[in-house]
C-alpha cells in the first residue's frame, strides 16, 4: 500500500510547492493582487499550508489592507506561538493599522503589539527589525500610554550590541525626538563613521532638514557624495535646494545630473525630479521653465498630487 501512496506524496508537494514558488514571483513582481488571488484559492485546499499563510499575510500587507494582513499573521502566531518571525510580522501589521487608524482605535491595538515585539526579540534576541520596533514605540507613544525615551534608550542599547551602526542610528533617533539636538546630531555621526552608508548619510541630513539647518544638509550629502558617489545624493542634494529656496544653480544642476544618470536603482522616481526642477525654477521666478517641467512631472503621473499643487502656485506667478 505504501508504495502506492509514495508517487502521491511526491506529486502534491511538488504542486505545493509550484503554486508558493510562482506565488513569489509575483511578489517580487509587486503583483500582490494577482498572487492573493492564487494564494487564497490554493488555501481552500490545503488551509494548514503556513507558507502559503504568510504570503497570503504579506500579499494583503502590500496591500496595506491591515486587517486581513493581521488575521493571516495571528493564526500563524496560534499555530506556532515560538516562531519570531510570525510574531514579528504581527506585531508590525498591528502597527501600520495604528498608524491608519484614529488614535482611539490605535489604543486597542498597542498592548498587542508591544507583546507581539516583546515575544520577537525574547525568542530571538538578534532581531533588529523587531528591537527597531520597539525603540519606536517607546518614542513615538505619549508616556502616559506606556511611552519612555528611558526604555526607547534601553532597546537601542540592546541593538548597538547587535548592530553598532544600527545602536547608534537608534540612539540618534531617540534623543533627536527627546529634544537633544547635541546627543542626536552626535549618534547620527557616529552611525556614519561606523556604517559610512547612504542611509546613514540620510538619516543625518535628515536631522538637520528637520532642525531647519538646510546648508548642514547639503554640506553632508557632499561629503557623501566624495565618499560613496551615489546617484541618488544628485537628487537629495537638489531636493533641500528646492524645498528651502537656497542654492538654487547648485539645486538645478545635482537635479539635471540625477536625471542625465537615472537608473532604477536610483530609488527616487524621475518624475519627482521634473517636480524639484519645477520648485527651483519658481523659486527663481522663471514661470515658463516651472510649468515645462511640472508637465513633464505630470506626463508621467498624472494622480501626482504634490506635482497638481506645484502646478497652481506656478499658475499664480
Amino acid at each position: 500500500m505504501l508504495r502506492y501512496l509514495i508517487p502521491f506524496f511526491i506529486v502534491s508537494f511538488s504542486f505545493s510547492q509550484t503554486v508558493i514558488d510562482n506565488a513569489e514571483m509575483l511578489m517580487d513582481k509587486k503583483q500582490y493582487g494577482i498572487a492573493e488571488e492564487q494564494i487564497t484559492e490554493y488555501l481552500q485546499q490545503n488551509p494548514k499550508d503556513l507558507r502559503a499563510v504568510e504570503l497570503l499575510g504579506d500579499a494583503y500587507g502590500y496591500q496595506r489592507q491591515w486587517d486581513k494582513a493581521i488575521g493571516k499573521y495571528e493564526f500563524l502566531v496560534k499555530e506556532q506561538p515560538n516562531s519570531a518571525n510570525y510574531n514579528y510580522k504581527f506585531g508590525g501589521a498591528l502597527a501600520m493599522k495604528a498608524q491608519s487608524v484614529s488614535k482611539f482605535k490605535a489604543l486597542g491595538l498597542i498592548g498587542d503589539m508591544k507583546r507581539a515585539f516583546l515575544k520577537t526579540v525574547a525568542l530571538d534576541s538578534t532581531h533588529i527589525d523587531a528591537h527597531w520596533a520597539l525603540v519606536d514605540y517607546y518614542v513615538t507613544l505619549p508616556g502616559i500610554v506606556g511611552g519612555s525615551y528611558s526604555k526607547a534608550l534601553k532597546f537601542a542599547d540592546k541593538l548597538q550590541a547587535i548592530s553598532p551602526v544600527d545602536g547608534y542610528l537608534a540612539k540618534g533617533y531617540v534623543y533627536e525626538y527627546d529634544d537633544e539636538p547635541e546627543l542626536a546630531e552626535k549618534y547620527y555621526r557616529q552611525a556614519i563613521k561606523v556604517g559610512g552608508s547612504i542611509t546613514c548619510y540620510n538619516k543625518l541630513s535628515g536631522f538637520y532638514s528637520r532642525q531647519k539647518k538646510p546648508e548642514k544638509a547639503i554640506g553632508n550629502f557632499e561629503q557623501a557624495q566624495k565618499k560613496i558617489q551615489r546617484n541618488a545624493l544628485h537628487y537629495q542634494i537638489g531636493k533641500v535646494c528646492a524645498d528651502y529656496n537656497i542654492q538654487l544653480d547648485k539645486g538645478e544642476k545635482c537635479l539635471n545630473t540625477y536625471l542625465e544618470n537615472f537608473s532604477a536603482k536610483d530609488g527616487v522616481p524621475k518624475e519627482w525630479a521634473y517636480y524639484r526642477l519645477a520648485q527651483i525654477y519658481r523659486h527663481k521666478g522663471d514661470k515658463s521653465k516651472a510649468m515645462e517641467y511640472i508637465d513633464m512631472a505630470l506626463s508621467i503621473r498624472s494622480d501626482f498630487k504634490q506635482a497638481r499643487i506645484e502646478k497652481n502656485l506656478i499658475s499664480n506667478l
